[in-house]
């Protein structure tokens, strides 16, 4: 497992989205104070997102097999075309199923 994306970067990429879904909860909690619509379990909402070093570890292998997945499907296809490099448009083709497959 050494060819895996580093731990701390897929940290601070899971950190940086849970803060903007924050800003858009807090935006939308707002507009609910506003209409009068206060509702219990607003605690919970502002709560401090984490994650435990093993679930790190399990979403750098996860997207190390997506992104080694996603290569080799677009190589396939390059080398059906005859062409030696993987261009942006192999991958667009690849994606639709390997979403489906994951």
């Amino acid at each position: 497992m050494d060819n895996t994306f580093e731990p701390d970067l897929v940290h601070a990429i899971f950190k940086l989205i849970w803060k903007r879904k924050a800003l858009e909860r807090g935006k939308n909690e707002i507009t609910e104070t506003v209409e009068g619509e206060v509702g219990a379990g607003t605690s919970k909402r502002n709560r401090l997102t984490s994650a435990n070093a093993n679930a790190l570890k399990l979403s750098c292998e996860l997207l190390r097999v997506f992104v080694t997945e996603a290569v080799q499907r677009a190589a396939t296809i390059a080398e059906a075309e005859g062409v030696g490099k993987i261009e942006a448009t192999h991958l667009e083709r690849v994606l639709p199923q390997l979403l489906l497959d994951f």
